[in-house]
This record gives structure tokens, sequence and C-alpha cells, in this order.
């Protein structure tokens, strides 16, 4: 049966907090044929689920910008051929009106072109072209091969927009607190202050301004309200001093002017907004590398066994499609004819590749090794491993936060409390205060909104945050963003991948055993291995570098055996007991011992023999860190739960488990595998994280708690990742957790300072004290105590690297 129904992404600007995010999901809630609606804070974006028949994207777009924040468009021009007539203009614009993803669409007769805004991820240029095609008419599209670059793009000049007018603002604002606080008595100062305040105001803090409008015509209320209020009275009321101090010299008051007020609390909200865009990271650079590891192109070859080069979108299952060595491969299907070795390690986590024989399956993103085969498309496009690894990615990080901010839980109480408390400051001077009661209330009610202003808020978090990060970074953390901070402190369970994490990532010779110590022989096996292309044969290389070779004759690579090879007119082999036995070499009762405990150990095991007896047998293995054991010992002092997750095999896993000292382990998982597992220990309650450092633990480590990261890992991982280690050191994972309940502490202690600085400052500011003791408030003080609280608050962030230094 149809359905109408379709769940569509809609990327969002401007949304920065949950109060934000409250205000669109009421907008959502509003517009005809949404169904169900969720706004992704992490991902800026809002999922929605739409009944097409009555949803219209332009209704939608209206509504969001309306209030004062953003949908992400792009709007191109393209040429339009075909048309002869206006009646055929009109035919276009309404076919791209009703294309998916349009926002609007202008297709001008005279010149040919068709203007069309659309957002991207959502607008499918080529669906924009079929449908054209389809009523006659064409239109010409430089093909955008990924418009996820579009996005970057546009997002990345957003930013920089963003840190520019912080800068210049800043520029502006100095002098002007300069003279405010010191130099207020020099020729002019009021007049000099309003020049450079008014650009602070109104061309580079406008935004503030105008969103606030539009939340007013809502009947809603956020920070910008608060900020234009603030400022905005502040300057108004400054200005009216500046032209007409004799108003209140008249009443014997003195005629103060704010400006430097109104300035500073503009560049540092502007500056919060810097920190915070910072803080969030690029979502969009996971996603856009994990599509990245699927080619543009790949070679299909023909009913003719020609070979033609087609795009990716192209691939229809069925199709014959050839892997060469080094090409990653496209889609998901099985191996039609030829051998290789495929490097799995972005699916599985494991460093070594594996063999690829008839009727074996291949992944998308998988890269070949040095053969080449032909293998049969099987699953496209959203079906393919890869692309449901990026799904997992995606709904992993768009799922909310356990615990958020709480600046951003409580600003749509607290705003509307501030201007409620200012009004009636104003009022009861008016109706209490006698002759000069409304003089005496309008300098209450800007004291209490100046006094009030949100930049001590605002500065509580990003400032212990950049201190908690820069002594991270000094300890070789890398902290993303104050959520993980938050939570880490809380964390009562570790999820470990192995390879790469637990171990080093890479295969190398463990041990040996030969029958004799001979350089001799020990040089014929390098000069057979260093001709083999099996991926175990270069770790034995690798130990026995620097070796001299000897000359390789009849050389023979046996697919899932080893190789055998003539070396002085005589044959040695050089492989898996397997090897040995079809050629009926026995195994030495000397090597029993060390084959059984390097078993034990899950080793993988290379046996050399001449055509009569056992030579030597290696041991190959991926090495454990040296910091391992001690961090999963600190851990467990820490009554932190702790797992080993993998994909390698029970035996290899049990070892190594066993060596480090963990008792719960699961071995043979996928990457989905890993995320129910995260999933599961948190539906008991648990705060969990992960610690990966490959593209199959992505998913997981969005999914987790707090998610760590080793430097040596992989982009994606790192790019998913709330923590990174550099060096890879686990002993950094118990710092990380000590470094973000110091930073918590002072988080909290800020928010703390800001929050009763309101709250006393406030009541004040007002004039409560005035019938007690006959102290008021002066506006002056309020904009130094609102400048005392902003670095209070930075000062006891900085302190916070003191108390570090010994982590």
């Amino acid at each position: 049966m149809e359905t109408n129904q379709k769940i569509i992404s809609i990327p969002l600007e401007g949304v920065h907090s949950e109060h934000c995010a409250l205000i669109v999901d009421d907008a959502l809630d509003k517009t005809k044929g949404i169904l169900t609606h969720k706004v992704e804070l992490n991902n800026n974006q809002a999922k929605i689920e739409v009944d097409a028949k009555q949803f219209k994207l332009t209704e939608l777009t209206q509504n969001i910008r309306d209030l004062g924040y953003d949908v992400t468009t792009i709007k191109k021009t393209f040429p339009i051929t075909g048309m002869t007539c206006a009646s055929c203009a009109v035919s276009v614009e309404s076919i791209l009106s009703f294309e998916e993803g349009v926002v609007s669409a202008a297709v001008n007769y005279a010149n040919a072109t068709a203007i069309v805004e659309y957002i991207p991820g959502i607008a499918k240029l080529e669906n924009f072209k079929k449908a054209i095609q389809s009523i006659g008419y064409d239109i010409i599209i430089e093909t955008s091969e990924n418009q996820e670059d579009e996005l970057a793009e546009h997002q990345a000049q957003q930013f920089a927009t963003l840190k520019r007018k912080t800068i210049a603002s800043a520029l502006f604002t100095f002098p002007v607190f300069l003279i405010g606080m010191f130099f207020m008595n020099m020729p002019y100062a009021n007049w000099i202050m309003w020049a450079l305040s008014t650009p602070v105001l109104f061309w580079y803090g406008r935004s503030f301004f105008i969103n606030a409008w539009k939340q007013t015509k809502h009947r809603t209320a956020n920070m910008d309200t608060l900020v234009a209020l603030s400022t905005g009275i502040a300057y108004l009321f400054s200005a009216f001093n500046t032209l007409n101090p004799e108003f209140w010299h008249n009443r014997g008051l003195h005629a103060h002017v704010y400006f430097e007020a109104a300035t500073v609390v503009i560049t540092f909200i502007l500056l919060g907004k810097v920190l915070e865009e910072r803080a969030k990271g690029n979502t969009a650079s996971a996603i856009k590398k994990l599509i990245g590891l699927q080619p543009k192109t790949v070679t299909r070859l023909t009913q003719n066994n020609q070979q033609e080069e087609i795009k990716i979108s192209e691939v229809l299952i069925g199709d014959l499609l050839l892997a060469k060595p080094g090409e990653k491969i496209a889609v998901d299907g099985s191996v039609f004819s030829g051998t290789s070795f495929v490097d799995e390690s972005m699916i599985s986590g494991e460093p070594i590749p594996v063999a690829k024989n008839q009727n074996d399956k291949v992944f998308a993103g998988t890269i070949n090794q040095k053969g080449s085969f032909q293998y049969k498309a099987e699953k496209i496009g959203s079906d393919t491993l890869l692309s449901q690894i990026i799904t997992m990615v995606q709904n992993a990080q768009g799922s909310k936060a356990p615990v958020q901010k709480l600046v951003d839980k409580i600003a749509g109480i607290f705003v509307p409390i501030v201007i409620g408390i200012s009004i009636l400051a104003l009022i009861a001077w008016i109706v209490l205060g006698g002759e000069n009661g409304f003089t005496q209330g309008l300098l209450a009610m800007v004291t209490v909104l100046v006094i009030a202003c949100p930049c001590a808020l605002g500065l509580a978090t990003p400032t212990a945050i950049m201190v908690g990060v820069g002594k991270g970074a000094e300890k070789g953390i890398l902290i993303k963003d104050a959520e993980s901070l938050e939570l880490a402190k809380k964390i009562d369970a570790v999820i470990f991948d192995k390879t790469g994490t637990l171990t080093e990532g890479k295969p190398s010779v463990i041990a040996t055993l030969w029958k004799e110590e001979n350089h001799h022989l020990h040089s014929i096996l390098l000069s057979m291995e260093s001709k083999s292309e099996h991926p175990l044969a270069e770790a034995v290389t690798k130990h026995y570098a620097g070796m001299h070779t000897k000359e390789v004759t009849e050389f023979e690579s046996i697919t899932g055996f080893g190789v055998k090879a003539k070396i002085d007119n005589q044959t040695y082999f050089a492989g898996n007991k397997r090897l040995l036995k079809e050629n009926n070499i026995e195994i030495d009762a000397f090597f029993s011992e060390f084959i059984a405990r390097q078993a034990e150990l899950g080793h993988t095991l290379i046996y050399f023999s001449d055509q009569q007896k056992t030579l030597a047998v290696l041991a190959i293995a991926d090495k454990i860190k040296e910091t391992s054991i001690e961090a999963i010992k600190q851990l467990k002092a820490l009554d932190i739960e702790v797992v080993m997750l993998t994909g390698d095999n029970e035996s290899t896993a049990a070892a190594v488990a066993k060596t480090v000292g963990v008792t719960e382990y699961k071995a043979s998982v996928l990457p989905e595998d890993k995320l129910t597992y995260v999933k599961v220990l948190q539906s008991e309650g648990k705060t969990v994280a992960m610690v990966g450092d490959g593209i199959n633990d992505s998913a997981a480590l969005a999914q987790a708690n707090v998610s760590i990261a080793m430097g040596k890992g992989s982009d994606i991982a790192m790019d998913v990742a709330h923590m990174t280690i550099i060096s890879s050191d686990l002993l950094k994972v118990p710092q990380a957790i000590s470094l973000s309940k110091q930073t918590v502490k002072t988080i909290k202690q800020n928010l703390f300072w800001a929050f009763i600085y309101n709250l006393i400052g406030i009541p004040i500011a007002a004039g409560l004290l005035y019938p007690i003791n006959g102290f008021l408030l002066n506006p002056m003080i309020a904009g130094a105590a609102m400048a005392l609280s902003s670095v209070s608050v930075v000062s006891n962030s900085l302190w916070l690297k003191y108390r570090t230094s010994k982590l």
C-alpha cells in the first residue's frame, strides 16, 4: 500500500541551546503536515515525519525564519534550455517548486535561467534534471559530487563571519570601556563613546535586536531578548543623557552614560557564541569522511568483457565490477573470480587483511591490496554495510544528551523574570517614589537590566572549558565539549576496543623458536617472506630487517597455506600447519611446548621448514600496549566496570583479556554489536565511556555518554569522539576522568557565583534596600559589578590550572 508519509532532516542555524530548540519544536508542532518532529541540537537539524500531501517546505522555512532562526539553504542559478515562450517558464517554475527540498524557484524567460533555493541533502540536482526533461525542457547542472561539501562550506563561512564580527566588535568596545571606566572627564567623552558604541550594537550586534523582535512577535523570549533589552535601553538612556544632561542636573542628579556596559555585553556574547561553535565541533566532517570511504567511480565489466568507468550511483545489483590493486571496494558483494587480500579494518577493526577467494563477501569502503578480482554487486546505496554504519553514527549523534547545560535549562525562565522585575521596579518607584519616582524608577529599571546581563552566565562554562581543554592538551588529552566533561565524572563503565586501543594495532613477531640458531636460515626465511604479498609476511620481514637476502628461484604463493621457494637448490616452506601436513613434513616434538603455549595465548603461528624437517616456529600477534594493564588496574580501583569488545576470534580475545586483567569481554563483534552493547549498559542506568580507534567503533563512540578515541586511530573515530588521547597511552583515560571532575567542579562554581550574583544583585538594583537604609545602586556601579562578575568567573577558571597541575 502506498504511503504519503516520509522522514526528512532540516538543517538549522542559530539554534544554540535547549531553549532555542524548544521554541523551534513549538513552530514545528504548529506547521501543517508535520506528524512527528525532534530537534537534534548536536546535529543542528530537525528530524520530521511529514504527510507529503499536506506538508509545505516553504511554510516551514518561513515559520522558522520568523522566529529568528534559519534553515540552511543554497541558492543557485541554472541555465534552462528548450523554452520558447513565457508559458514554458511558468511550467518549469511550477515543476521545480514541487521538487523535494526546494524552498523557492523563479524562472526568467528573458535570460533563460532558473534561480532555485533548496536545502542540501534533501534536494537532489539530478532529480531537477529528470523532472524538467520529463516535460520537454532541460537544465544545465554542473553536478556537485557531494552536496555535503556545499553544506560544510556554508557552515565554515558562517563561522568565519561570526569570528570577524566578534573581533571587530572587540576593537570598537575596548576604547569605549577604557573611557567609560577611567577617562570619563576627558573632553567629548560621551560623544566619542556614543560614536564607537553605535556600530557595535546596530551592526555587529544587530542580530540580537532582529531576533529579539521576531521572538516578541511570536510571544516568546530567549537570551537575545535580554541582551537586546539591556543593551538597547542602556544605549538609549545613555544617548538621551548625552543630548539632554540638564534633565538630570535640574533634578539634582548626575547624567551618567552606560555605553561601555552595552558594548561589553555585545562583545562578550559574540565571543561566547564563537567559543560554543568551536566547542561543539564539526559533526558533518565525521559523516563526510565516512561517505568519503566510498569511491565516486567504479570499473564495470560489460557483457563483452570490456571495462567501463561509471559513477557509483549508476551501479545496479548484479553488475560485475573490477577491484584493482589499491582500490576501494565500491559496494557490498561477493567475489566472482580472482583472489586477493582486502583490508577490512574499517569494518572489523582488525589490522590483518583478509584473504578473498571465490564467493567470499566484500564490503563497500574496504581496501583491496595487491591482487585484483571481479565481484558481483549485491547491496548498493543505503543498503551497504558502510551506509548502515553512517546511519548509526548519525542517529547516535542526534540523540539527546543525558544532562543539559544548566544555563540552557533556566534561560526560558530567567529572561522573562528579569524583564518582569525591571518593569515592576519602574512601576513600584512611580507609585511609591514620590516626586522623583519616575526618574528613580527609570534608573532602577536600567540598573536591573544592566546588572542582570548574562555575561557571567555566558562565560561560566566556556572559560572553564578553555582552561580545562588547555590543561588536557598539555597532558595529551584533547577534550571536545562541555557535555563530555559534565558526564565523565559519572562514568561507571568503560568499554575498550581491542585492536589499536589495548593493543598496538599492527601484527609483529612476538616469539620465535629455532631448531638451531643459524643466520643462514634466517636469511633464507627473510628472502622467502620478502617475496610474499601476505600481510603476516610483512611482520616477518620487519623482524629480520637488515639481514642479507638470497636469490630466490621457483617462488610459489599457495593461497590459504603459505609460500614455497627454492634457494641454493634446496626447497623451503613457510606457512601454516596445513602447508607442512600437505607436504608430509613432521613437526618435531621439540616445538610442542612452544606451539601449545603460543596457541593458548591466541597467537598466529608460522612454520618454516625444508623438505624433511621443521626448522623454526614463529608466533605473530598484535602486541599489547605497555600501559594497558596499569590503566585497567587504575580504572578498577575507581570502581569502574571494564569491558573489552573485539571483532577478533574467541581464543585471541580470551588471551588478551586475561593478560590485561579484563574479566568481561566479547569476541567476533560487528560495529552494530558494539553499538547495541553500549545501549544495553545505558539501559541499566550506567554512564558509559567507549574507548576505540577505528571506523568500526564510530557508531558506538557516538552512542556512548563519553567517547574517547586513540590519537593514532582513524580521523573519523576522533571526529565522533568527545575526547582524543593524542599519544594513545591508555593511562590518559583515568587522567581524563580526574581532569573532568576538576573542570566540572569549576564550571559548577562559576555557575553558582554567576547565579548568586544575579539573585543578590537584581533585587538590590531594583531598590530593595532603599526602605531599609536608603541605599540605591547607581547604574554605573551596576555596570562595574557586571564586569566584576565576569572577571571573578574568569579568575576562578584560571585557578583550575593550578588545581590540575599534579594530574
